[in-house]
């Protein structure tokens, strides 16, 4: 390792990189180093520049109340690459056996494992392992944020900001609570994340009932890294299509809750130079040279195409016998959950497979297949890398597998050939090897008849490629690449680097969005919130001004013919016209419960007598109670909302408790918004039923088939007309928040991009031709052609009148079955 790290290095992985194991005579635990490319890769560093290790110690909360846990220091002799990490390096963390059993068995290999290697009919979904799983990861969060509280009492620069690592599928919802809590505290550090699984489909990952969650649990990261491009382009697309997110497939960004999250494919390698000198040192483990060794090494997982590898082998077999006495297939099968039914199962499965192919073949001089069940030490394994003629790595789907590059490896005497599978990420780099499809025996059987019987220079030709890339891409570069992709490598090579921010929000990426539901010939109607939509949010109500440039554009557009303009807002409906101040459009108040149309006629929710002392009493209870350190009340009328947003933070959860409380006790809803709770009167009504009442009395009941509609808002209010307008209008959650959930189609991450979609709207309505109407064009002697507006100028049409005869039809005027106004008056 010729690099070093800057900063401190915080590792979080599921487990520790060592096992721990109690001694009953010393009364202590011991440790023994874990295999694997993580550990050998990481570990190293974390001991050079004195990191931290957090992960699951391997005992429960039970059994640590009659034992102590002391984490030892490693053994003077111990040469394994977690020597130098020190005890006080290492932060155990201790679960309650039953959660863990939920967390992990349950939502980590129960419900990921199968779901992300695409094989969704073996996932489970469970309500009780997800709430387990959130526990876990909120404990390894409070272990990483402890650490970062102890690293950030020492000043830290620029230069050597805390990195912090998490790693893998059983920790995707740690780095948004982590990084929540680290900016509400001033905790300053880099959040890097690395799968080292597949990460799925579109189609796939939608499966799972908090998709979203999951999502904006890894996008609370810096940077995401994966296997391989596809996975990085999957992530991505199911971060635009589930969240909303802005994103750049090229430069692999996507943006959310303010910050643009860098993407970026990884290939984990090998430690390459210690496999060479393993097949160097190894013994001699094959004992007959006249046969060829065809060997297959895997954990024992369904998503390694064991069965699938047995019948490519027996189909071999069948349509060459002449290998019969001259090919072994040597199967290695780690033990793996053998407390899993399923897997008891495919172990029987492969027992009696086994069985069944020896049993039909098998000569006196020779079996087929050598079944080995259990783990064979790295000395062993790696003398069966070098004198194995064939390595037949076929798994159904595979993160990388890191078999294929240790094979690679370890051929160091007469060349032997790969044979990959493509579903693997190994595949996508590996290109000298052979490809199979496991899902086909046939070809399958050719493809193992083809690297048996391949000539010694094309072995040759396609070996030196393979280990020449392997020993460049080794598990260092890898390691070292994530510290430069995460600006925290002291020593820089001057490679080039993929961007690490996204272009400003142009009017171009609406362009996608909305043209082709806009469209060039119906009318459009924009539903906007203002607080957090129209205005920046703001300490005080009053100071949410709405910005020149966007009231130009709003007035603007409230002119034009085909736009038609509301403005729905939690403020009281005088106070919003007040604060919007354009004419011609319509104005809903505390969430629609009052609505202002342009003609001045007014819409007010019935409100239940009882409820005009309830708002006094409660004014006064919130007021006398929670109104110090900021905390105010605001007196909507109808609706009370309780300000927190100016008090301390240790003190806000309590002040919410409370208000929420005595809301509900004098009968009223409370809901939470940005830093506020309201009060709302028991009443079937809120933005979405106002929402549709307001395209119902513009456009008619058939208001969907006439409009197209665009909503923005950025509160959870909003969510409630986002949910009612679903399928029906493109929906937009404006929020700078990494941690929201939202039905909404986009989201929009501040008010300056809700600005840049309506100049949008603006500029594509320019762009429409002037309509032709056949009336117009046809006027008889001495006729008149008059427009009459549909509620609220929602659309209009045209009559032919005598002369002197003038329309009083405008907003707000009665309509008839077709939706326009009914009467007209002679000026005579």
């Amino acid at each position: 390792m010729n690099f070093t790290a800057s900063g401190s290095l915080i590792v979080v992985s599921n487990r520790l990189p060592f096992v721990l194991k109690y001694n009953e005579e010393s009364g202590s635990f011991e440790r023994k180093s874990s295999a694997g490319g993580l550990v050998t890769a990481v570990a190293p560093v974390v001991a050079q520049c004195g990191g931290i290790w957090i992960g699951w110690s391997g005992l429960y909360m039970e059994e640590l109340a009659t034992t102590k846990l002391e984490i030892p220091e490693s053994d003077p002799a111990d040469k394994t690459p977690t020597a130098g990490i020190k005890s006080k390096q290492i932060v155990a963390v201790n679960v309650d056996k039953e959660i863990f059993q939920q967390y992990y068995n349950g939502c980590c290999n129960g419900t990921f494992w199968p779901l992300f290697h695409s094989m969704s009919d073996r996932a489970i979904f469970s309500t009780e392992s997800w709430e387990a799983y959130v526990q876990v990861n909120q404990e390894f969060a409070e272990s990483t944020l402890n650490a970062l509280r102890k690293l950030n009492e020492t000043p830290e620069t620029d230069a050597n900001i805390p990195l912090v690592w998490i790693h893998d599928y059983h920790l995707m919802m740690a780095a948004s609570t982590i990084r929540q809590k680290a900016e509400e505290e001033n905790l300053r550090c880099k959040i890097g994340f690395f799968l080292h699984i597949p990460f799925p489909s579109w189609d796939i990952f939608r499966l799972f009932p908090r998709d979203d969650e999951v999502l904006q649990g890894m996008l609370g990261c810096d940077m995401i890294g994966f296997h391989i491009v596809d996975y990085c382009l999957n992530f991505i697309d199911c971060c635009q299509r589930r969240l909303g997110c802005r994103v750049d497939r090229s430069a692999l960004l996507v943006e959310h809750g303010g910050r643009c999250v860098r993407v970026r494919p990884l290939p984990i390698g090998i430690p390459f130079d210690r496999f060479v000198q393993l097949a160097k040192d190894a013994p001699q483990v094959l004992s007959c040279s006249n046969q060829k060794l065809i060997l297959g090494v895997d954990r024992l997982d369904y998503t390694k195409g064991l069965v699938h590898r047995l019948r490519a082998f027996e189909r071999l077999l069948e349509k060459h016998p002449d290998y019969k006495e001259k090919v072994t297939l040597l199967q290695i099968a780690v033990p793996s959950r053998t407390d899993v039914k399923e897997y008891q199962e495919l172990k029987e499965d492969l027992d009696q497979l086994v069985g069944r192919i020896n049993g039909r073949f098998t000569t006196p001089n020779w079996s087929p297949i050598r079944y080995i069940y259990g783990c064979v030490s790295q000395d062993e394994l790696a003398a069966f890398y070098r004198d194995s003629a064939v390595a037949l790595v076929t798994p159904l789907r595979d993160g990388m597998n890191l078999v294929a590059k240790e094979f690679v490896a370890c051929q160091i005497k007469e060349p032997g050939v790969l044979i990959l599978s493509p579903f693997a990420g190994a595949g996508e780099m590996m290109h000298e090897a052979l490809s199979v499809n496991p899902y086909e025996l046939d070809d399958a059987a050719e493809v193992l008849h083809r690297a048996l019987s391949m000539p010694k220079d094309e072995r040759e030709v396609r070996m030196s490629h393979l280990r020449k890339r392997e020993r460049t891409y080794d598990v260092d570069y890898w390691m070292k690449s994530f510290l430069k992709e995460m600006g925290s490598l002291t020593v820089e090579d001057g490679d080039e680097v993929l961007p690490t921010t996204m272009t400003p929000l142009t009017m171009d990426d609406f362009e996608g969005i909305l043209s082709k539901y806009v469209g060039n010939e119906m009318k459009l109607a924009l539903l906007l919130d203002y607080d957090g939509t129209l205005a920046p949010i703001c300490p005080h109500p009053s100071l949410a001004v709405i910005p020149p440039e966007t009231k130009r554009v709003l007035e603007r557009l409230a002119n034009m013919s085909d736009v038609y303009v509301a403005v729905v807002s939690g403020r009281s409906v005088q106070d919003v016209k007040n604060m919007v101040g354009i004419n011609n459009i319509t104005y809903a108040g505390n969430h629609g419960l009052e609505i202002l149309h342009p003609d001045g006629t007014k819409f007010v929710h019935p409100m239940p007598l009882s409820f005009e002392e309830k708002v006094r009493t409660l004014l006064k209870e919130l007021q006398e109670e929670l109104c110090h350190d900021g905390a105010w009340v605001e007196n909507k009328g109808a609706v009370l909302t309780f300000h927190y947003r100016d008090t301390p933070q240790s003190i806000r959860p309590q002040l919410i408790s409370r208000a929420t409380e005595l809301m509900r006790k004098n009968g009223f809803v409370a809901d939470r918004g940005i830093c506020i709770v309201e009060a709302k009167p028991p009443v079937h009504w809120n933005k979405g039923r106002a929402s549709i009442y307001i395209l119902r009395t513009a456009f008619g009941v058939d208001w969907h088939e006439r409009v197209r509609i665009i909503y923005a808002g950025d509160d959870v209010t909003d969510e409630d007309a986002i949910k009612a307008l679903k399928g029906m209008a493109v929906t937009f959650r404006v929020t700078p928040s990494h941690t929201v959930r939202t039905l909404a189609d986009r989201r929009l991450p501040s008010t300056d991009s809700v600005l840049m979609m309506l100049k949008w709207v603006e500029r594509h309505l320019s762009k429409r031709k002037p309509r032709h109407n056949s009336l117009s064009r046809n006027t008889p002697p001495g006729k008149q052609i008059l427009t009459l507006m549909g509620g609220d100028e929602g659309y209009q049409a045209e009559i032919i009148a005598p002369p002197g005869m003038t329309s009083t039809c405008t907003n707000g005027a009665h309509l008839n079955g077709n939706g326009f106004a009914s009467h007209l008056h002679d000026t005579d």
